[in-house]
């Protein structure tokens, strides 16, 4: 999957098609409310195998329910395909678990 920045521009209008996602500099970033830690830390770990395999790892912390998310590609010096892939995954995982 490319690791090539994606124009200001096109992050912009791409970002609008994420649910509760929004840009905040060079990163996509996100809060997840779950029901509870259990739900949470779930989420998280669902995450975590989706992220190996795309080898494209989050930044997160977790509070209770509360899983606040930001998606950057380091080595690129800001938002690729690969941090779209991992947010639109993200969403569905969340989706399943009643996120809100």
């Amino acid at each position: 999957m490319a690791r090539e920045r994606l124009s200001d521009a096109i992050v912009d209008e791409r970002v609008k098609t994420l649910d509760g996602f929004r840009r905040e500099g060079d990163r996509l970033v996100r809060r997840f409310q779950f029901d509870g830690f259990v739900e949470a830390f779930g989420f998280m770990a669902s995450v975590a195998l989706v992220a190996e395999k795309l080898d494209h790892h989050p930044e997160w912390k977790n509070v209770y329910g509360k899983v606040d998310v930001e998606l950057t590609t380091h080595d690129a010096g800001g938002i690729t395909e690969r941090d779209f892939t991992l947010a639109a995954k993200m969403l569905e995982l969340a989706r399943g678990r009643g996120a809100g």
